[in-house]
């Protein structure tokens, strides 16, 4: 009998689970998100950098539940606007987190910006709280552009828009398997695989 460990994501977020279940369960893990455990809190993010906010979710939760728990914070990077959307990426264009809505503000506020000016990145810092043990963390990230206009039908957030470097495809065009071999979230887990086999 194989024995799982379990791990808790600490989001709301139906895409994010479906990642971290794809990417987890065949490494050994059963996982659980908070809806499956029951936990409805919404941990506010007021950290500044990825990393702080992936922290504060996670030992928010394994504190609530007693349990390991892996919390994420992502987003998208844009140079040319500073690093924007950054740690606001979910509520670029407001409190609603839309994610048509934050395409189009990013897409606006490249109109007429050429190609190479429009280099981005998808970044992923992940926490992971045990309870009794200091919260260790990794961060993942993945290299492109922002396209013109989305493209694609997989994934969710800014994926429509996001074109991986060295492929002329956006992470929306990327089969869930592809996708899940070169993101910025899957990078992250495969180094926290390793820190949590350590």
């Amino acid at each position: 009998m194989i024995i799982m460990k379990e791990a808790i994501i600490a989001t709301h977020n139906p895409g994010k689970v479906k990642e971290f279940k794809e990417i987890l369960e065949p490494r050994g893990y059963d996982v659980k998100s908070l809806a499956e455990i029951g936990f409805t809190e919404e941990i506010e993010e007021t950290g500044h950098t990825f990393e702080e906010n992936a922290i504060m979710k996670a030992e928010a939760v394994a504190k609530a539940v007693n349990k390991m728990v892996i919390a994420d914070d992502s987003g998208l990077s844009i140079d040319n606007l500073g690093g924007r959307p950054g740690v606001y990426s979910a509520r670029y264009a407001g409190e609603q987190k839309d994610d048509q809505a934050n395409i189009e503000k990013v897409l606006s506020e490249l109109k007429g910006i050429e190609k190479e000016q429009r280099t981005a990145r998808f970044r992923c810092a992940l926490a992971v709280s045990i309870p009794g043990e200091e919260t260790k963390t990794v961060e993942g990230h993945v290299e492109g552009y922002i396209a013109e206009e989305p493209r694609g039908e997989y994934g969710f957030g800014y994926d429509p828009i996001f074109i991986v470097k060295d492929k002329d495809k956006t992470m929306a065009e990327l089969t869930s398997d592809e996708k899940n071999k070169i993101s910025h979230r899957a990078d992250a887990l495969k180094k926290l695989s390793k820190l949590l086999e350590a």
